[in-house]
């Protein structure tokens, strides 16, 4: 198989969704680095599949604009990404990869094909460039989960490179670990030579982890209500004012420090996770800068998890952020290659159940587990994950997708628990498994319960009569 880093399941970028947002995103830059720019004299895209069922609710008409015009998701200040919008709506012109001016309207020229799906994945989108001298080129693209992107005829984007210790299976790991006497985070270390030098790994996993912190303290200080028209009300801040009883901060590390002095009650520290999941969620649902982890949907599970063991944890080291990130990492990857991360393709399963398991193995990892009890948490919390479907009320990743965040990073705190107490060696359930038993329930689920609107609760709840 192709290789993954662990930087291609974390990427920065805008939510509210990786594989509706962030992939129709890249998409549209790969297409205009295919095409001649200066012969374009109008462009089209074509929407299909889920991309057009719940297009709208997820922002692909908007990523698609944007990518097109020019900008990009990692760099864009949040506040351009409603006025660069507000602005080609207003102008009904796109400034195409930043370079030429050409008349394009929102309403007639990107186009959503309800009723029909293209055959590769349920999530496809088709580019066309049409050219002065009356030719043109169409490429059709494929956004697969977790913001990767692959070009009709690909067979993945991930980098092909000759890595000392390849992993496609969790029996792969296994070796690995046992053969070198490694930990997990240690063999994926060595894996992750080939792409980057030590120091570049550490600063950008720092810098990965200073964005997802970022973004829990400005959900945690940030109220009103989010868009799209459920009328959901943010719910982080008044959590976070209610624990905080009042301690002075200034800023994120001040913030993270009266958090740790604080109580440490089993109740204040469960209050915490959900906030920490809840802020990050309604941050990713306000079009506001999160980390893919592994999808845009699940993005609060990991921040969450990962900020509970820097505020709680007993033996906290600044290390250990790398130990989490390199761990949960290889686990996404494991999940991406022998399954899914696409709720698309997958359900919900796919977003918050690969988030839970990737946190569970991390947590656990950083708790003194050993390899073997790492990937038994994650099994654990993927297995009570299985089958959980993608019914995102009205297409927006709101209702139930915030609240189930928190719930994802409650189940790998337990799963890692349950495996610090527990001998691998008589689980009767692996690792692979469990992700060979996804892989089979994703195939075997409705259709209308992949992130389509068609099913469960977005049928079942009027959008005026949502809890919020």
């Amino acid at each position: 198989m192709n290789r993954i880093s662990v930087f291609d399941i974390f990427k920065i970028g805008i939510g509210p969704s990786s594989s509706h947002t962030m992939g129709p995103w890249r998409a549209a830059q790969r297409f205009l680095g295919e095409i001649d720019i200066a012969r374009v004299k109008a462009v089209r895209v074509d929407l299909y599949g889920s991309l057009a069922k719940t297009g709208k609710g997820h922002g692909t008409d908007l990523a698609v604009l944007l990518g097109l015009n020019g900008d990009d998701p990692v760099t864009i200040p949040v506040p351009a990404v409603q006025t660069n919008i507000a602005d080609i709506n207003a102008s009904k012109k796109i400034n195409l990869g930043g370079q030429i001016m050409l008349p394009f309207d929102p309403e007639t020229d990107i186009v959503f094909h309800f009723d029909q799906t293209l055959p590769y994945h349920a999530n496809g989108l088709v580019f066309t460039a049409f050219y002065h001298n009356d030719n043109g080129e169409s490429h059709t693209y494929y956004s697969v989960g977790g913001g990767f992107v692959v070009k009709e005829g690909e067979e993945d984007d991930a980098s092909e490179v000759t890595l000392p210790h390849p992993i496609d299976l969790g029996k792969d790991l296994e070796h690995w670990c046992l053969h070198a006497g490694k930990a997990v985070w240690e063999v994926v270390w060595q894996n992750e030579l080939m792409w980057r030098t030590p120091e570049k790994i550490k600063s950008d996993l720092m810098h990965i982890w200073d964005v997802m912190k970022q973004c829990i303290y400005i959900g945690c200080h940030t109220d009103g209500e989010l868009p799209g028209g459920l009328n959901v009300t943010r719910r982080a801040k008044g959590m976070s004012e209610r624990l905080m009883k009042g301690r002075p901060y200034a800023n994120v590390d001040e913030f993270i420090r009266q958090i740790s002095r604080g109580g440490h009650s089993f109740q204040d520290t469960l209050k915490w996770v959900s906030c920490f999941a809840l802020a990050v969620n309604e941050e990713n649902a306000a079009f506001s800068r999160v980390v893919t982890a592994p999808t845009n949907g699940a993005a609060g599970v990991i921040p969450a998890v990962l900020m509970y063991h820097v505020c709680f944890g007993e033996n906290f080291r600044e290390d250990d952020i790398v130990k989490f990130m390199l761990t949960a990492g290889e686990m996404g990857s494991l999940f991406k290659k022998g399954a899914t991360i696409s709720a698309a393709m997958g359900g919900c399963q796919a977003e918050i159940g690969v988030s839970s398991a990737m946190a569970a193995a991390a947590l656990t990892e950083c708790c003194g587990g050993t390899y073997a009890q790492a990937m038994m948490a994650a099994e654990i919390a993927m297995e009570h994950h299985l089958g959980l479907t993608c019914d995102p009320i009205g297409g927006l990743v709101q209702v139930p997708c915030i609240e189930r965040n928190t719930m994802g990073a409650i189940k790998a705190i337990t799963a890692c628990q349950i495996a610090l107490e527990s001998d691998p060696s008589k689980a009767k359930v692996s690792l692979d498994a469990v992700i060979r038993t996804m892989k089979e329930t994703a195939h075997d689920m409705n259709s209308k319960y992949k992130e389509t609107s068609d099913g469960g609760l977005a049928i079942n709840i009027s959008v005026n009569l949502a809890e919020c």
